[in-house]
């Protein structure tokens, strides 16, 4: 048995298709989308619709999906402020389009949590943050001690959200990252995933590199609207032309000084935080 783990595959449907088309010739027979489907890049209704059309595919949710979802009913849950700033104006914009295409709740039907289990092999439990929280980060740096909190019984622990893979035993669970198929941050922009194979002696796992033309995508960043909502959408295609991170780091430095997030404050960061 062959399995295929891709996760934030955010809007890029290029991306996603050279995965797809990876792990079908590397003789994958189950696909599991690890969340984040949506959200970020211009292409989440084709990228959704794609996955929705195949009979092989099993979803986890991923706090992208969600956020889409709790943007576009106003949740209470999310800050007030954020409808009216205009730095959420691509979230806003995808929310629009899934909902014109149908397809907005789809993922609330998702789970948080898939567990495979499969005679003579240990368990794998797979989350997109982890098990217990969507934005919690799973890697090698992660603490032995919440690994096995985490992992409960389970052999191995799949995690993505991180956009970059990694892999480490850690107290005796296996710890792997799938990486992220659409926005990989650790400065290759090849699509990454996670090829995991039931063998004599286990799972074996192949964390998989996947080049594609990313010219369409950054172009449609312009072609589709996106890029005209404003700065978010801005910093979310010089990410992938990058294949660095970019949001987390601007947000966190406008929380710690204070500063608005606007052209002017994006303008400073890129001075002081050059690529």
């Amino acid at each position: 048995m062959r399995l295929a783990v891709i996760a934030d595959i955010h809007g890029n449907a290029d991306a996603l298709r050279a995965v797809l088309a990876d792990a079908e010739a590397q003789g994958a027979e189950r696909i599991i989308v690890n969340g984040d489907v949506v959200n970020r890049g211009p292409d989440s209704v084709e990228a959704l619709s794609l996955l929705l059309a195949r009979d092989d595919v099993t979803f986890t949710l991923g706090n992208h999906d969600d956020l889409v979802r709790l943007w576009h009913g106003r949740s209470e849950t999310l800050p007030g402020d954020w409808f009216t700033d205009p730095f959420w104006g691509a979230t806003d914009w995808t929310a629009t389009e899934l909902g014109r295409a149908g397809l907005l709740d789809v993922p609330g039907g998702w789970p948080l949590t898939l567990t495979l289990e499969s005679p003579g092999l240990p368990e794998v439990l797979i989350a997109h943050g982890t098990p217990a929280d969507y934005r919690e980060s799973l890697s090698e740096r992660t603490d032995p001690g919440r690994v096995a909190e985490l992992a409960g019984g389970a052999g191995v622990l799949v995690g993505s959200h991180i956009h970059r893979p990694a892999r480490a035993n850690r107290g005796g669970v296996l710890v792997l990252n799938t990486g992220a198929a659409g926005t990989p941050m650790d400065g290759d922009p090849r699509a990454q995933y996670l090829l995991l194979t039931a063998t004599g002696q286990g799972w074996r796992p192949e964390l998989r590199r996947v080049p594609y033309d990313r010219s369409g995508v950054l172009r449609r960043f312009e072609t589709s609207g996106l890029l005209a909502t404003g700065l978010s959408a801005e910093i979310f295609r010089d990410e992938v032309a990058s294949a660095r991170s970019l949001y987390t780091p601007y947000w966190m430095w406008t929380e710690t000084h204070g500063y608005p997030r606007d052209a002017r404050s994006w303008a400073a960061f890129q001075r002081q935080h050059p690529l």
